[in-house]
């Protein structure tokens, strides 16, 4: 499997990006109507057809640039890319703070359990398709399910807004004290591109990453 077709290859990474990018949206989603908010219900948005989430230059374009780039030079695959966010009427929530924490949370945590959904595949190939090659692509499918699941919620978990741990980290905080944080909201993509080019991006969430990625890897034995 080393020498894999570029369209092998779009096929590897697409799938398991495309669920967790799916599931992740659906997530903020359905937790937002458990707690009050119709929002994305009603725009069309609470689905799991992916179709509804994929932003064309975030979820396409830039993740298969970056891919072809690396077939072509050889270089180390950077995974990077956005969705089209699930809308969520705050003052729709039953406890807009607290809930709008909870509803961010859940994203990050629908990816955790894609990790685990996926390392589950992992153990029963292990177990049982020893020797089948459709197994074994199944088998690097799985494990890049894992890690890209891993890395979406370790890196949507950072505190800065507008990501989720930014929600999370407002929705903690006194509410006089979330009003001056969530001011950073406005810059917190350009905090974010300059962290990834600077490359201290990695330098914070990469030893947590590992961490949580050890953890799920520990069950493979």
């Amino acid at each position: 499997m080393q020498n894999l077709s570029l369209l092998q290859s779009i096929l590897l990474f697409a799938v398991p990006a495309v669920m967790a990018i799916t599931v992740h949206e659906a997530a903020h989603g359905f937790t937002a109507r458990h707690f009050g908010d119709r929002t994305a219900e009603v725009l069309g948005r609470l689905t799991f057809n992916p179709l509804k989430h994929i932003d064309p230059i975030g979820t396409v374009a830039v993740p298969l640039g970056l891919l072809v780039m690396s077939k072509v030079t050889g270089a180390p695959l950077l995974i990077f890319g956005w969705a089209k966010p699930v809308p969520v009427g705050v003052r729709n929530l039953r406890n807009p703070q607290r809930d709008m924490a909870i509803v961010a949370a859940a994203g990050p945590a629908s990816n955790l359990a894609m990790a685990a959904g996926w390392t589950l595949v992992l153990v029963l190939i292990g177990m049982f398709g020893g020797g089948i090659q459709m197994l074994e692509f199944l088998a690097y499918m799985a494990y890049f399910g894992v890690f890209f699941n891993v890395l979406l919620a370790v890196f949507n978990m950072m505190p800065i807004p507008p990501l989720d741990g930014g929600r999370v980290v407002s929705g903690m905080l006194p509410p006089s004290v979330a009003m001056k944080f969530d001011r950073i909201e406005p810059f917190g993509f350009m905090i974010v591109i300059a962290l990834i080019m600077t490359g201290v991006l990695w330098n914070i969430i990469g030893p947590i990453f590992n961490a949580v990625l050890g953890f799920y890897m520990g069950f493979l034995g």
